[in-house]
């Protein structure tokens, strides 16, 4: 259990505050007339970062160990938001936000996560996965509406510099206050299977890609982000474009990150339940209706279809995260399970990149949120497409 909460508390740190860049947006938007496609454009970066070094941190924890791994990623956030309440150029924007803050999250975040629960479950693998997903649901509804606390009763640089010296202050507690070489050794069960598995050749990255189940995985985690993050970024600008408060388009978030940590954290179970592809596709169809309710409320905004949407998406959100890679991890078990789950949720970082910043441009050529909606919907259905034409995942159980 030390471990889960571990992994939980350091994920939740990670993606949970890099969520605050939604508070940021229009603030900065307002006093340096940045264009939206700009803003969106540093969230890509951010992802793409995050999901470009994310084989690198894998193999950076089997190199180095988790000690140094989330000690880094740690430093390197503190870091970032230090530095950004002096920002006053979009490239510096792009270089504290986006490029350390994406390193920061990839260094803390599932890679590392996965490796190291991996190590300590088995049989309730997909469980401990969940509950670790759900960190980010939890830093979202701690975080977001913190930091926009923070920026309306003083202003987004204050925000900045006050997250940036408590993560600093944090530093030496991961580095030292956690008893990480007894982490790293795993179960007594991991040690057995690790010397078996030293003596045998097992999967590789290249035989792994191989694989239809492989290209399958990449395939959901892709589209899922491009139509997701397509949406996501945006949300508290467009419930304030919708006519509610920044206040409370904050708290909406908060309240759709916590519906989604509760949902992420008992995935595991339902998918042992009712079955994987149920599951999963019952969960792409809840974000489908979520993205048509945000449609109607384009026309119509209210208060009523504000309380359908949340619970709707909410409940679905990030459900496929701890299924995909519990089924990564079990599939392709063996002494390259890191490098192999790093480049398929590399696919996710990437795909969610690209739908940010397509989120952003669709806001800035059609003047509204109809348009990346459409789109959105369109790579929803594309992401579920997996669980029903691959064979192995059509039956995995």
């Amino acid at each position: 259990m030390a471990v889960l909460a571990t992994c939980f508390i350091l994920n939740m740190f990670g993606r949970g505050l890099a969520d605050t860049y939604a508070v940021f947006l229009l603030p900065l938007e307002r006093e340096f007339g940045w264009t939206r496609s700009e803003l969106t454009g540093v969230y890509s970066i951010y992802l793409l970062v995050n999901g470009c070094t994310a084989p690198l941190v894998g193999l950076l924890f089997d190199r180095v160990g988790p000690r140094w791994v989330y000690g880094a990623g740690m430093a390197c956030l503190g870091v970032a938001y230090f530095l950004a309440q002096w920002l006053d150029a979009l490239w510096q924007f792009y270089l504290f936000v986006g490029v350390l803050i994406g390193f920061a999250v990839s260094l803390n975040g599932m890679v590392p996560g996965s490796a190291l629960l991996s190590r300590w479950y088995r049989a309730r693998l997909s469980t401990a996965m969940g509950i670790a997903f759900s960190a980010i649901g939890v830093g979202t509804v701690i975080f977001v509406p913190l930091t926009q606390l923070l920026v309306s009763h003083y202003d987004w640089r204050f925000a900045y510099r006050a997250l940036g010296i408590v993560l600093l202050l944090l530093v030496p507690v991961v580095l030292f206050a956690i008893p990480w070489r007894a982490f790293a050794a795993g179960h007594a069960d991991y040690q057995v299977r690790a010397k078996l598995a030293g003596a045998a050749e097992g999967w590789s990255l290249r035989s792994a890609m191989g694989t239809r189940i492989y290209w399958g995985l990449a395939q959901v985690f892709f589209c899922t982000s491009i139509g997701m993050y397509g949406i996501v970024v945006q949300l508290v600008v467009f419930l304030i474009d919708a006519g509610f408060s920044q206040l409370g388009a904050a708290g909406t978030f908060g309240v759709i990150g916590m519906l989604s940590s509760i949902s992420i954290m008992g995935s595991g179970y339902i998918a042992d339940r009712f079955g994987i592809r149920r599951t999963v596709t019952a969960s792409f169809i809840g974000t489908a209706t979520g993205m048509l309710l945000l449609m109607a409320m384009t026309r119509w905004p209210s208060v009523l279809l504000l309380a359908l949407f949340v619970p709707v998406f909410g409940l679905c959100l990030g459900t496929r995260g701890p299924i995909i890679s519990s089924i990564c991890a079990r599939h392709f078990a063996g002494p390259k399970v890191a490098t192999i789950y790093g480049t398929i949720y590399a696919c996710n970082a990437l795909g969610a990149a690209f739908g940010s910043l397509m989120g952003g441009v669709l806001h800035d050529l059609s003047g509204g949120y109809v348009t990346g909606l459409c789109v959105s919907l369109a790579f929803i259905g594309m992401a579920a497409m997996p669980f029903w034409v691959v064979p192995a995942l059509r039956n995995y159980r």
